[in-house]
């Protein structure tokens, strides 16, 4: 785990006062097949999880045990692109794109979305999501030689994600996110915040 990352969460936390998590680990089935000892590892309080996983066999299951550890620890949980498993584990829920679920909404639970340009930006924002992951900030390893926005252009996105709050995700780190200062609310890795890389 990235503890250039970690302070700079728990700097953020205390200067911002923000009541959401800071730090989010996004579960991935090839990059991250097994996501609970990373889990495990999240500072509680200022850590939440994006359970993707899509079309991994025993998602249900997978799902049901990241929920008991994340209630457990005081994690934030968000279950992507699909509201009725986001209900059936009280857990928020995250929408693809900014485009809504298949089902409602759960009542409870954190909104957030993923955004990968304006457009998506907005969506995300007229799905009154609360947090907005934009994407890709930096070069990452899960796009390796995909188009990134870098630092001024992700600021340009950021400004229009209000009132949500933008989150940077994509080849974040203790030292990218850096880059972001001021602008970012909070940052989004699969690889920085594992233990398994």
């Amino acid at each position: 785990m990235d503890q250039g990352l970690l302070t700079w969460a728990r700097q953020v936390k205390r200067r911002r006062r923000n009541k959401l998590p800071i730090l989010w680990l996004f579960t991935d089935a090839v990059r991250l097949p097994d996501p609970l000892p990373s889990i495990a590892a999240l500072p509680p309080g200022i850590s939440g999880v994006v359970f993707r996983h899509d079309g991994t066999p025993g998602r249900a299951a997978l799902g049901e045990r990241i929920a008991k550890l994340c209630k457990a620890r005081r994690i934030a949980l968000v279950v992507a692109g699909d509201a009725s498993l986001a209900a059936r584990l009280h857990a928020g829920v995250h929408l693809r794109g900014g485009r809504a679920a298949a089902h409602p909404r759960p009542p409870t639970g954190l909104h957030t979305a993923s955004a990968h340009n304006m457009a998506e930006v907005i969506r995300a924002r007229r799905a009154k999501a609360e947090i907005i992951f934009i994407s890709p900030a930096f070069s990452t390893g899960s796009h390796p030689g995909g188009r990134t926005w870098g630092p001024c252009r992700w600021r340009r996105l950021a400004a229009c994600a209000k009132p949500a709050k933008a989150y940077a995700l994509g080849g974040i780190n203790g030292k990218t996110v850096k880059q972001l200062a001021g602008f970012s609310c909070g940052a989004a890795s699969i690889q920085a915040l594992s233990n398994a890389f």
